[in-house]
């Protein structure tokens, strides 16, 4: 199990033989059809995909959860040119690009980074989203789509032999924070998994039929719910459980182009 520090699994690259620069456009492309990010609808201030680009192309990758002038100041500073980031910057545009704004997109600018954008397609991806991710570090295998949105799962679950007690023993040797809800089953059949805020996922539990859920974050009312209907809901922290598909998108494309890659980490303990 992962240690508290390091909650995501290992994500082996391989031997890497570095090519240098790697042009932008290539990087992109392959991102793009790598996490089928046609396929998924999402908000519409999303935005998916390259959202700023640089000049010089791509001679190391990064990946953050989030945007902010200190994640973009630490990604320049350690050299990388292609930023993936799970939550991108126009989720509430148009805007005037003044103030931290304007601050975010200088730095990149100015540092020659490119930044990569995927919320949705990296929720849901089977192999490299935070939910099949999820999944696998308890040791179940992710089969069962959840949170269907537009024909596509945004969550995954999966059929369970584990206990209740084992499942947040897991949990908490992997994430420093884990708030446990437990009126469910003891030895629940199956669990789902939602990243982040899993406000969303609780009434697609109950009208699918399982208790037992491991997400990020919930509202205070769904307390009641949970004892009301006999669920048991594990709460990671929305950044902890949401580090897994950047850093596994990453690691796939440092792998493909023979680049190096970094975990930016920004200790977000919500």
């Amino acid at each position: 199990m992962a240690s508290r520090r390091d909650a995501a699994l290992a994500f082996p690259v391989g031997p890497i033989t570095l090519v240098g620069m790697v042009p932008l456009h290539d990087l992109t492309a392959y991102c793009d059809e790598r996490t089928q990010r046609s396929l998924y609808s999402d908000a519409p201030g999303a935005f998916n995909g390259l959202q700023l680009a640089n000049h010089r192309g791509v001679s190391k990758i990064g990946a953050a959860v989030d945007v902010g002038v200190v994640p973009f100041r630490a990604a320049v500073a350690a050299g990388v040119d292609f930023l993936i980031v799970h939550h991108g910057m126009f989720w509430d545009q148009p805007r005037a690009l003044t103030g931290p704004h304007f601050d975010r997109l200088a730095t990149l600018i100015a540092g020659g980074c490119a930044l990569y954008s995927s919320h949705l397609p990296l929720d849901g991806h089977p192999e490299l989203g935070n939910n099949a991710i999820l999944a696998r570090q308890l040791g179940l295998e992710p089969t069962l789509p959840f949170l269907v949105r537009d024909g596509q799962p945004i969550g995954w679950a999966a059929a369970s032999t584990l206990r209740r007690d084992s499942v947040r023993a897991a949990l908490e040797g992997a994430y420093p924070r884990v708030t446990a809800l437990e009126y469910g089953s003891a030895a629940p059949a199956r669990i789902a998994f939602c990243s982040g805020s899993g406000n969303s996922a609780v009434p697609e539990l109950l009208r699918s039929g399982i208790d037992t859920l491991v997400t990020g974050e919930l509202r205070e009312e769904w307390f009641p719910v949970a004892q009301d209907y006999g669920l048991n809901l594990y709460l990671c922290g929305h950044y902890a459980t949401e580090v897994h598909g950047v850093q596994a998108l990453a690691a796939d494309v440092a792998r493909r182009f023979g680049l190096p890659w970094t975990f930016l980490r920004t200790e977000n303990p919500l």
